[in-house]
């Protein structure tokens, strides 16, 4: 069983990644996030986490609409 929380995991993730894959992140990320960081409020790797989060979530939405629009189309 994994006893491991999400949020850890996305912690795990993002201490693992090399330099330039903390970059694209880092390129990615907009707006409260980054201006956190950008304030010293928010730790690099935590918001490397968070955007990992949130990166997955968004893949998840659109792996479900395109699903739909999958289903739709052969009906």
């Amino acid at each position: 069983m994994n006893t491991m929380s999400k949020h850890e995991e996305y912690l795990e993730k993002a201490k693992s990644l090399s330099r330039i894959e903390a970059e694209q992140l880092f390129s990615r990320m907009r707006g409260k996030l980054a201006r956190r960081m950008g304030d010293k409020k928010l730790d690099p790797v935590e918001a490397i986490a968070r955007q990992l989060a949130f990166e997955d979530e968004q893949l998840n939405e659109w792996r479900t609409k395109v699903a739909e629009i999958r289903t739709k189309s052969k009906h």
